[in-house]
């Protein structure tokens, strides 16, 4: 390893204890003089993208074995659809069948097909001209993602909620007294979205 690269090491571990060290919960800005030496970092070479979700959980619930997800966290978005797409209706199918059921178009009217298009573009659409919402009370859908949004929920029920939103809530559909259907338009995680903090990342408090 070169000195040079040595010093930046060294450089980047004091800063580092700067930021650990800090008790508040403010952003560290380096001092003038720290800036300069962060400046002299060296940043060249190849850059990799490990990781995307612009849909929570969709990867998780639609896509198969642990090469095919870390093969979608690498894929760019204008290859999604023609790489994922089939395999996402081919699952999302077979998740209804193996519980007895055929998809039924979801709440905003969309067949398996054009929902697992959309889904398969990791990619969140935002429209400037609507207020920024997974899916709204109001008409307002898929115009983007709202701190308070719950969109591991949403998700679900755009997948498994049928016609109503609802489908898969546990139903017992012979009336025998035991559930015939999962819960799967939820995943029990509860989203209060009350007190977002106005800071990156913007976490709610514990509650």
């Amino acid at each position: 390893m070169k000195l040079q690269n040595i010093k930046y090491l060294l450089v980047g571990a004091v800063l580092a204890g700067f930021v650990s060290c800090n008790d508040d919960d403010d952003l560290f800005i380096p001092a003038p003089e720290e800036q300069m030496e962060m400046e002299e970092l060296n940043f060249e070479g190849t850059f990799a993208q490990e990781d995307q979700m612009g849909r929570a959980a969709i990867n998780t619930v639609l896509n198969g074995d642990s090469a095919s997800k870390n093969s979608f966290n690498l894929t760019v978005p204008s290859e999604m659809v023609a790489n994922f797409q089939q395999g996402f209706l081919d699952r999302a199918v077979a998740l209804h069948a193996a519980f007895g059921v055929e998809y039924e178009n979801n709440v905003l009217g969309l067949d398996a097909t054009t929902l697992t298009t959309v889904l398969a573009a990791d990619v969140l659409q935002v429209a400037p001209d609507a207020p920024t919402t997974y899916i709204d009370g109001d008409g307002n859908v898929l115009t983007g993602r709202n701190l308070t949004d719950d969109v591991v929920d949403v998700s679900l029920i755009l997948l498994f909620g049928g016609n109503n939103g609802d489908r898969f809530n546990g139903q017992d559909l012979d009336n025998d007294g035991v559930a015939d259907l999962p819960i799967l338009v939820t995943d029990n995680v509860s989203n209060t979205g009350e007190n977002p903090s106005t800071t990156f990342p913007y976490l709610e408090g514990p509650h």
